[in-house]
């Protein structure tokens, strides 16, 4: 008896199946060298109860976008490997690994503990949305250089310690070692934003932190193409945080995981070279007559250069500051002068931009809090690229003969 024909495919069907089946094709036709952009959403499972073991970790595997995906996966293994923790959850910005954090250790009536050298959105969530939109309590060490002053302001009520260091944009450098050994003395976990360096130039957890926080728009993917932020911690954190984020957002996306992954391979070279030109930016700055302080570890009277050193051994960056004569005004001439370098409120570029942080980035603190932390009127950003270094001080040098 003659078998009977297989039925052809309509076009819909065809349309949806021809080439990839989810879950029945051959997996081997996607032997791609570069990391595979997945950009599903969702995960063929192979039998009804591999979504529970998914999920339960007993199985690798996705569950649903929000939660997982294959390319965010990598970046998540290699940030983790980077800055040496045990796993990294990856979010769709710096901020929201902020927020994710912060609603996880800390209840309404809780409290924590900072100071005002940190990155101006974050000062903006932790001392005003925060303290009335979720009612957590900041306690500020007005001295962050120290460890008493930390100490101080520790109650039953704290949840966490949250540090910066390098902090943006004045480059204070906080003992990380030293503090975590008194967040631990008090059963605390020690939280350090890494993004100003780095984990090729610091790794905290190896210094004591208990958890990492970065954001990815910076220095890490390297060209202001990605939003992105990552958390990095021990397994158990993490994985409670991927429960957390079902409730209040997603991970970072395929699309920006893959752009920093492919960014990522250049890390070490582009930070040395952030570091190098930096150097030398610093040094002229430093012997301007128009210039009265520059905030950068490898000038001589930078007032941290030893521990600077020690945590940062092979280098401290790409973003340094300086303060100009004239106060605001003086700031405005210079940068309305520069012809090579852009203003961005941004920093970590391939390209050298500035910014003045007084109008950009710290506008949302009051001038005595800016003052306090050496955030003036005349203080200009500058996070140099990886041009050649003689053009990105002839660019300064002209436009500071305008002051």
């Amino acid at each position: 008896m003659e078998q009977a024909k297989e039925k052809e495919w309509g076009k819909a069907t065809k349309a949806l199946h021809v080439g990839y089946i989810p879950g029945k094709t051959d997996m081997n036709l996607f032997r791609s060298y570069a990391t595979p952009l997945i950009e599903s959403a969702i995960y063929p499972l192979t039998d009804i109860d591999q979504y529970t073991r998914i999920v339960q970790g007993l199985e690798p595997g996705y569950d649903y976008g929000r939660n997982s995906n294959p390319t965010v996966d990598v970046l998540q293994k290699r940030l983790a490997a980077l800055e040496g923790g045990e796993r990294c959850l990856v979010t769709p910005s710096g901020m929201h690994a902020v927020f994710l954090l912060t609603s996880h250790f800390a209840r309404p009536g809780d409290e924590f503990v900072t100071s005002y050298n940190i990155f101006g959105e974050a000062y903006d969530f932790f001392f005003h949305w925060g303290p009335e939109h979720m009612g957590i309590k900041p306690r500020l060490v007005k001295n962050p250089g120290d460890l008493k002053d930390w100490e101080r302001q520790i109650t039953p009520k704290t949840r966490f310690i949250w540090a910066e260091t390098p902090s943006n944009p004045t480059l204070f450098v906080t003992d990380i070692a030293g503090l975590a050994e008194l967040a631990h003395a008090h059963n605390l976990p020690l939280i350090v934003d890494n993004t100003l360096v780095t984990p090729y130039l610091q790794n905290p957890l190896k210094l004591g932190a208990d958890v990492v926080v970065l954001s990815l728009t910076k220095f890490l993917v390297g060209n202001g193409t990605v939003v992105g932020g990552a958390i990095i911690g021990k397994d158990e954190l993490i994985r409670e945080l991927v429960s957390d984020i079902a409730h209040v957002g997603a991970i970072g996306s395929p699309f920006d995981a893959w752009l920093v992954l492919l960014s990522l391979e250049t890390l070490p070279l582009r930070m040395a070279r952030h570091s190098s030109n930096a150097e030398k930016v610093a040094a002229f700055l430093a012997q301007h007559p128009k210039v009265s302080r520059v905030n950068y570890p490898s000038v001589p009277d930078y007032p941290q250069r030893e521990l600077a050193k020690r945590q940062m051994p092979n280098g401290f960056g790409g973003l340094l500051s300086f303060v100009v004569e004239g106060g605001k005004e003086g700031a405005i001439k210079v940068t309305n002068a520069l012809k090579l370098i852009t203003i961005v409120p941004s920093f970590g570029t391939s390209r050298t931009i500035v910014t003045h942080p007084a109008t950009h980035t710290h506008c949302n603190m009051k001038p005595e809090e800016r003052e306090a932390v050496g955030i003036y009127d005349g203080l200009l950003r500058l996070s140099v690229g990886l041009e050649d270094p003689e053009d990105i001080i002839a660019d300064l040098e002209q436009a500071l003969d305008k002051v």
